[in-house]
């Protein structure tokens, strides 16, 4: 069996005003959420708000009461309902105030299994696997760019350049339904997740992200580490970071090992 250490943490960076970017973590029933908003005047930062707020308002209390019972097919349909239900309280609160109108919200959720993650995402806000030294960027992006690059107009390294990074395709709370793009994935023990917004992609590369995820001993430090170079970098976004690891539960400590401190 397995079991996971979390640690999340989100930054304004140092050019916005504003930290549009909403994390949220439950430890008790293993999920995950992380939104990058999108729209004008404070717009981005509702949508975001509203969407991390309804799915850790809902989710965990369902996962609750399933316990370890449901399975992954169960989680992906509660899922696909709540995110549903989210989509549709962020476009109930925009026709209600004009000034939030055209807000959305990108999302990345992820409910933590004994063997499995069930992961879902709406537009480019990304989540990673970093396997024996391999990272592994486990969501496809719904943006313009990789529409492209699926359909081989531009390179990898051209799109990197673009000035098109942010048009995304598919968001939370701009139309009446949403697609929730939903993976089952298999975990194994020393696996680490690592969910982001675009602040931290637009800023650093994946061998730079998997560098200081080799290299730093705790979560806690994967996570300031990788705030601080994407600062460095040019902080030019929101930076937010939730990291998950699993850990084999043949390797916790019993209770007299560490009463004896080893």
């Amino acid at each position: 069996m397995i079991h996971y250490e979390f640690y999340s943490q989100t930054d304004t960076g140092l050019t916005r005003a504003k930290n549009e970017d909403s994390i949220g973590l439950d430890a008790d029933t293993q999920l995950c959420v992380l939104a990058d908003g999108m729209g004008g005047y404070n717009a981005g930062e509702i949508a975001s708000g509203l969407a991390v707020t309804y799915i850790m308002s809902e989710m965990p209390r369902w996962l609750a009461q399933a316990k370890r019972l449901a399975d992954a097919a169960q989680v992906r349909r509660a899922l696909e309902i709540c995110v549903e239900n989210t989509n549709l309280s962020i476009l109930k609160a925009a026709h209600a105030n004009s000034r939030l109108a055209g807000m959305g919200t990108t999302l990345v959720v992820g409910v933590f299994q004994p063997t499995h993650l069930v992961l879902g995402h709406i537009g480019d806000s990304r989540c990673y696997r970093l396997r024996k030294s391999m990272l592994t960027q486990i969501t496809r992006d719904h943006s313009l760019l990789q529409e492209q690059i699926d359909a081989g107009l531009i390179s990898r390294e051209e799109a990197a350049n673009s000035s098109q990074k942010n048009l995304v395709t598919r968001a939370l709370g701009v139309e009446e339904s949403v697609i929730l793009e939903v993976n089952e994935h298999e975990v194994l023990p020393d696996d680490i997740f690592l969910m982001c917004s675009d602040g931290l992609t637009d800023m650093m590369t994946d061998v730079e992200i998997a560098k200081i995820l080799l290299s730093e001993p705790t979560l806690e430090a994967m996570t300031q580490r990788l705030i601080h170079d994407a600062n460095e970098n040019g902080g030019r976004d929101n930076i937010s970071v939730v990291l998950a690891r699993a850990v084999s539960d043949a390797k916790k400590p019993t209770i007299m090992a560490r009463l004896l401190g080893r």
